[in-house]
């Protein structure tokens, strides 16, 4: 019974941060179900499975709230369900430890430069739409890592289109989180081909999915709420975070070293949150200023 109210609560906050920051279910919960005693496909396939609900629920906040923009999900989705697939049957079992850590190296830096950018206020200029060419590629790549690593369709796709910066943070999230729910049924479609039923644990997804239910509407309010470079901080610290984890993790870091770079990192994310916030209020200042001292028309 403790492990199962464990189980939910992880669901809730895992789905709080997914549907608020656009990542973190599928890598939170698949790494509670492996030290829970799975094997990785059949965490992956539990996490998958439990999403089915969660996605379905966080998009749909996420479209009452007017979070998505259904033109980048149209054209992220079917690629990302076709590489999710292809990452739960064929390919699955191809080994993506070699490569982890040069993906980890180069999210982390993107990570990185989402922090500077929403600390210094830099405005893209890109004014085009978001193109087929662009989504297809990144949608093909993000469902293949995220069925084979049971989590990075959002760590994988919402630092791109961050980095792209022709969408505001919260739409970014909105229809990263929104496009998510074709990736899960793709993922759990192709595990059920090459697994069966065996060895997946229905009543760990249905805990989850419990979970997550519970959190995905919250979640959809907070994006919707926050300002866009609070959000815009937030994601680049998480990224940067859960990515220099898998780099001290491949480099056999120890626990001190560890946590020198963890706190190192929480400490740039919050001083980037800190310098953010004083730089939107003396902005703000001089508009509000400017209105006070505006006469009045008889």
């Amino acid at each position: 019974m403790r492990k199962l109210l464990v189980l939910a609560l992880v669901g809730f906050g895992a789905q709080l941060v997914d549907g608020s920051l656009g990542m973190g279910y599928g890598v939170t919960s698949s790494t509670l179900l492996v030290l829970a005693g799975l094997t990785p496909a059949a965490a992956s396939a539990s996490v998958h499975f439990s999403e089915l609900g969660t996605n379905l629920a966080s998009g749909v906040s996420h479209w009452r709230l007017r979070n998505v923009d259904w033109r980048v999900v149209a054209r992220i989705a079917g690629p990302g369900a076709v590489g999710a697939f292809l990452g739960a049957t064929v390919l699955s079992s191809l080994s993506t430890e070699a490569a982890a850590p040069a993906m980890a190296a180069i999210l982390a830096a993107l990570g990185l430069y989402i922090i500077v950018r929403f600390v210094l206020g830099v405005r893209p200029t890109l004014k085009k739409a978001l193109t087929l060419k662009f989504l297809a590629p990144l949608g093909l790549f993000a469902g293949f890592v995220d069925a084979t690593g049971g989590g990075g369709w959002g760590p994988v796709a919402t630092p791109a289109l961050l980095v792209d910066g022709r969408m505001a943070p919260r739409k970014v999230i909105g229809s990263v989180d929104t496009s998510e729910f074709a990736v899960s049924v793709a993922a759990s479609l192709g595990f059920l081909v090459g697994l069966g039923t065996a060895g997946i644990n229905w009543g760990f997804a249905l805990v989850l999915l419990a979970g997550g239910l519970v959190a995905a509407p919250l979640a959809a309010h907070l994006v919707r709420v926050a300002p866009a470079h609070l959000l815009g901080v937030a994601v680049g610290g998480l990224i940067l975070l859960t990515n220099s984890r898998t780099l001290l993790t491949s480099a056999e870091a120890t626990g001190g070293t560890r946590g020198v770079v963890y706190g190192a990192v929480v400490a740039l994310t919050v001083a980037g949150l800190w310098v953010t916030v004083r730089r939107h209020r003396r902005d703000a200042a001089p508009e509000a200023d400017e209105q006070v001292r505006e006469p009045l028309h008889v």
